[in-house]
């Protein structure tokens, strides 16, 4: 790994700040002076030092956001804003040390006009559990349609709904009506707008999405949109298991 990348992603210095360490020779690795900020060292077995203390690596990160509408599940994107800028941000406001940015994983995306809960993690293993398919994560969905909800469609949704161009159908997905044109969705699957293409092939259109609720995983009702927080161990551990 590069050695400013390492340090900016383990302390509160920026890659700049690092740069200017290295010439001060402030930095060291294995207890030799760093060349250059850009040196590459092997993160398990050396050891870097910065200003004579040891820079160990934070460990893995683990954030929820309130995605707002307007923003996509993407890690860059050269015609829309991301989450990822969100958390850019906000991130030298919130945390003593700087978010890993560069290594964080999407976990389970949204549409463009889709608010809500978003996951976002370093570890892979964690994300792979969720966002597997044989894993049957459930995804929770609060929805509002433009024609009225019959009690039937929650027999059907359970059934499976055949989505255009889809050889096979949804798996059972449990909907539970709260309103005329209100309901609460619970998927396992992740296609391409699926919750609007199942309103859709039932005749019905879907006005308004938001999921606040991914596995065992609850958005926090004290974040605003485009805010985000840390996941609390309790949090992380359900999806562990």
């Amino acid at each position: 790994m590069r050695l400013d990348k390492y340090i900016a992603a383990n302390t509160p210095r920026s890659r700049a700040e690092v740069s200017k360490l290295v010439r001060q020779g402030a930095i060291t690795v294995n207890g030799a002076r760093a060349i250059k900020a850009s040196q590459h060292f092997d993160e398990r077995g050396d050891t870097v030092m910065l200003l004579g203390e040891t820079v160990k690596a934070l460990g893995e990160t683990y954030l929820m956001l309130h995605k707002p509408a307007g923003y996509i599940c993407a890690n860059s994107d050269a015609e829309h804003p991301t989450v990822i800028d969100l958390l850019i941000a906000r991130d030298s406001k919130k945390f003593a040390h700087p978010l890993p940015i560069e290594h964080l994983q999407i976990v389970g995306r949204l549409d463009i006009d889709t608010t809500g809960l978003v996951l976002m993690t370093t570890n892979g293993d964690w994300n792979h559990t969720i966002t597997a398919p044989n894993k049957k994560c459930l995804k929770g969905y609060s929805v509002e349609t433009a024609e009225p909800i019959d009690e039937s469609l929650a027999v059907k949704f359970l059934e499976g709904i055949q989505l255009n161009n889809e050889k096979h159908l949804t798996k059972p997905a449990i909907l539970r009506v709260l309103g005329n044109t209100r309901c609460e969705l619970d998927i396992s699957e992740g296609k391409y707008h699926q919750v609007k293409r199942m309103f859709a092939a039932c005749n019905n259109r879907v006005t308004s999405l938001h999921r606040y609720r991914i596995g065992p995983i609850t958005l926090d009702t004290h974040l605003e949109e485009g805010d985000f927080r840390l996941l609390t161990p309790s949090e992380i551990a359900l999806n562990a298991s």
